[in-house]
């Protein structure tokens, strides 16, 4: 199951000044209720590449692209309402709805007790 971005990060990226392609997709990520996990399925990166670009590290061109061209697509449904998300489901169906991608339940990492 994946896990909600922490308080910690939450307020840190929204106290960003950054204008980074990267600060930018967290922030639409976070305010759509869309996953890092599932974000990371799609683009074909680990999780930790993705919070890396989250956190105003540099993109190579190909993924920059990609991630300005979803963070386009997810604004207007933001702006017509079909996101945020409700739940994981409902995140997953839309960014699997986006894409030729599966996001296989194999992919997503269980809480650790």
């Amino acid at each position: 199951m994946s896990r909600s971005y922490s308080v910690d990060f939450i307020k840190e990226t929204e106290e960003s000044t950054s204008d980074r392609t990267g600060v930018r997709f967290a922030k639409v990520c976070i305010k759509s209720n869309i996953p890092a996990l599932y974000i990371s399925a799609v683009m074909g990166v680990s999780r930790m590449t993705i919070y890396s670009w989250f956190r105003g590290k540099p993109l190579r061109d190909k993924n920059e692209e990609a991630v300005k061209l979803l963070i386009n697509i997810i604004e207007a449904d933001l702006s017509s309402g079909i996101l945020p998300a409700k739940d994981l489901t409902a995140a997953k169906s839309y960014l699997e709805s986006l894409t030729d991608t599966t996001i296989e339940d194999s992919s997503i990492e269980e809480p650790q007790l």
